[in-house]
């Protein structure tokens, strides 16, 4: 259980992390081709992109330490939550492909808030 979950850990902050740089810095070449960027101001999705990549961060760094393992959770559990309201805001603008893609990405998340949390414990 613990490879798979750091596999995933790995993987999903790949994912992440490559969301949050384009949100951060290549947002204005991207948004023009996603239209549910229009849902939110752009310094929303730059603090949005922000998170993320603190979040990133929060997915490997404090596990792999064993530093306040604790921020692991947390960091998975924050992803989970943005994933549901990105998902949200998809709905709305009826993209299915990246609605299917942040359920997804949320449910990850939410196992490995779990997993760490229940089935194997990083503290």
């Amino acid at each position: 259980m613990n490879i798979l979950l750091w596999v995933l850990q790995v993987l999903t902050a790949l994912l992440y992390g490559s969301s949050g740089v384009m949100k951060v810095f290549m947002f204005d070449k991207v948004s023009q081709d996603v239209t549910s960027f229009g849902a939110l101001p752009r310094e929303a999705w730059l603090a949005l992109g922000i998170l993320e990549l603190l979040c990133t961060g929060g997915i490997i760094v404090p596990a792999a330490l064993h530093w306040q393992p604790s921020l692991t959770i947390l960091a998975a559990t924050v992803l989970a939550v943005e994933s549901l309201v990105f998902v949200g805001v998809r709905v709305k603008y009826r993209e299915v492909t990246p609605m299917i893609l942040s359920g997804v990405l949320g449910l990850l998340m939410a196992f490995i808030a779990y997993g760490r949390m229940v089935l194997k414990p990083i503290f």
